[in-house]
């Protein structure tokens, strides 16, 4: 069963900072919805491309640009020349995958997480926090960012009355917990395949297993350097992190520890599995040997019995010669002996437990 690995890496020698659109992003449509809000209120708009470079810092309250799409680099770049991120910043955000980081710039920080929501492919999400400014990018229009926006429009909780770094706190802290219900029905589908495995083990079975190994191997690539950067974005002496938000990124931090226990279980299990699959089938080939192996001796002395009786000797030529050969009853006689010979062997094989 091949995997179908994602190609990133632009051709060698290519200059650093060259922004270029990878293989799959395609031609899907680049969305900018533009989030502007303070403590009184909130502007939520849909923006174009051409108005990136008229856009200016807020003097209060954040603003959050929210990209979908990854396949105009243009954008990118007007984005980058906009706010001033760094060009190799900009590269990691096209450059997909990468692994999960966090890199410090000169005014500004950017935070590579990935995101894996089931039964979908693995995704990457870009974030660039700045002192007034946060800016996302993401690969495909489902995401986990939904449930940030309803905050802001209803204006639920603190993240209006706060910075910048709480929403990047929060936006991080959904792509986090968006893994919980992924490992939930993972776990739900090692349990399953564990039962199916006991019950009937089978070569499709054995597929499915490896299958749950390489997604619970995914989450993990995307979990396990996800705990390091939130670990490193809380110990960051950053002025754009508060004092205030510390806490949060520490419960951040806690579930993704939280996330990995779940990951290395399930994969402890996951692996368990090949091990019960192949005592399943050994097992399996086990009893079908001793049924074979009873079978086939019983049949070794009848077999031997119908062989003596198949010599033929001449009854005629001396009283020895096999009398029963002219016996009314001679062959009755031998089937009984024989059934009385399979019956006992049975019933010896029973008391000992053998079958």
């Amino acid at each position: 069963m091949a995997r179908k690995r994602r190609k990133r890496w632009h051709p060698p020698g290519t200059l650093p900072g060259t922004l270029a659109a990878h293989a799959e992003a395609g031609g899907r449509a680049v969305r900018i919805v533009l989030f502007r809000y303070d403590g009184a209120g909130l502007e939520e708009r849909v923006l174009a491309a051409e108005e990136i470079a008229s856009l200016s810092d807020p003097e209060d309250g954040v603003l959050w640009l929210d990209i979908c799409g990854l396949s105009d680099p243009e954008v990118v770049k007007a984005v980058g020349e906009r706010f001033g991120f760094h060009p190799l910043a900009l590269e990691d955000v096209l450059n997909v995958p990468q692994r999960p980081k966090v890199e410090r710039y000169e005014g500004h920080l950017l935070i590579v997480l990935r995101e894996v929501r089931y039964p979908g492919p693995p995704e990457q999400v870009s974030l660039f926090l700045g002192e007034r400014v946060v800016v996302t990018f993401q690969e495909r229009p489902e995401d986990s960012f939904e449930p940030v926006r309803n905050r802001l429009r209803q204006g639920k909780g603190q993240i209006r009355t706060q910075g910048a770094d709480f929403l990047a706190y929060t936006l991080c802290d959904a792509v986090i917990d968006a893994f919980f219900p992924t490992l939930e029905k993972l776990g739900d589908e090692v349990e399953e395949l564990e039962e199916r495995v006991i019950a009937s083990p089978s070569p499709a079975i054995f597929h499915e297993i490896r299958r749950a190994k390489q997604r619970l191997l995914e989450v993990r690539r995307a979990v396990w350097p996800a705990r390091d950067a939130m670990n490193e974005l809380l110990r960051e002496d950053s002025p754009l992190i508060r004092t205030g938000t510390r806490p949060y990124l520490r419960d951040c931090y806690d579930h993704t520890v939280q996330l990995m226990d779940m990951v290395e279980t399930f994969r402890e299990m996951a692996a368990g599995l090949v091990d019960e699959y192949m005592s399943s089938v050994s097992n399996r080939m086990n009893e079908i040997m001793k049924v074979l192996t009873v079978i086939a001796t019983i049949f070794i002395p009848l077999t031997f019995v119908v062989g003596l009786y198949g010599m033929n000797f001449n009854t005629q030529a001396s009283p020895y010669n096999m009398p029963e050969l002219g016996w009314r009853y001679g062959y009755p006689a031998v089937l009984l002996v024989m059934a009385a010979i399979a019956a006992g062997m049975l019933y010896y094989f029973r008391r000992k437990k053998w079958f």
